[in-house]
């Protein structure tokens, strides 16, 4: 998994899948959004390496949300992406705090570059993190252990990076499909039903910890809840 954790605002659902998929091709792990109220939930969650922005977002623009996330986080690197080109957007833009400003059509080749200079500029690489604490529990993903000072649970290698997928999104809702083919590869019915077997284990390795819960959206997903 890569250590670095991009997160992405962008309405166009076409360019922002080919920015996504290019990203991703590229070793990076990346949370898209399509709106700005949806960004700044996701900051405000997660743990992010570097911010890529659009400017004109439904419901708070790319100019609110850096604004937002510079006075929670000063070092954080953030690039605009926007198809507005008059001099006055760039330099708000970077007066607000971003790193750098691409104009729409970019060239996912400077994308890629900008992100690699600002990454090792704001920090070093990170060694992956391997273990969480999850209630009363310490999880060590590498040896697929969940254990306490007096218990230790040895879980199956899905189970483990089940459990890792949900600490690294925990409060986020995601998609059972997301899950399978993070996990899979693939979404078909027999995984689905290993899926559930895996979570229905879970929930009873956890079930005393009070604020930590796998709630089950209908139709839709998993969300890994812990307060």
């Amino acid at each position: 998994m890569s250590p670095y954790k991009i997160l992405y605002a962008e309405d166009d659902e076409t360019l922002a899948f080919l920015t996504k998929d290019n990203l991703e091709q590229h070793g990076y792990e990346v949370l898209h959004c399509a709106d700005g109220k949806l960004c700044l939930e996701a900051f405000g969650n997660q743990d992010f390496d570097i911010c890529i922005l659009d400017i004109m977002l439904p419901k708070r623009d790319g100019f609110e949300i850096a604004e937002t996330i510079r006075k929670a986080n000063a070092d954080i690197p953030i690039i605009f992406l926007s198809a507005k080109t008059l001099k006055e957007d760039r330099i708000k833009g970077l007066r607000l705090g971003a790193d750098d400003y691409l104009v729409k059509p970019f060239s996912i080749e400077e994308l890629l570059l900008k992100i690699d200079i600002f990454l090792k500029r704001s920090h070093k690489k990170a060694p992956e993190k391997t273990t969480y604490t999850v209630g009363k529990f310490q999880f060590d993903h590498r040896n697929y252990t969940i254990f306490t000072d007096t218990q230790k649970i040895t879980l199956t290698q899905r189970e483990a990076e089940l459990l890792q997928l949900f600490l690294e999104h925990k409060n986020v809702v995601l998609k059972r499909e997301e899950i399978l083919k993070k996990l899979w590869g693939d979404d078909d019915y027999f995984m689905g039903r290993s899926l559930d077997v895996f979570i229905s284990r879970l929930r009873k390795i956890l079930a005393e910890e009070k604020g930590i819960a796998i709630e089950n959206l209908h139709g839709i997903g998993f969300k890994f809840v812990m307060n």
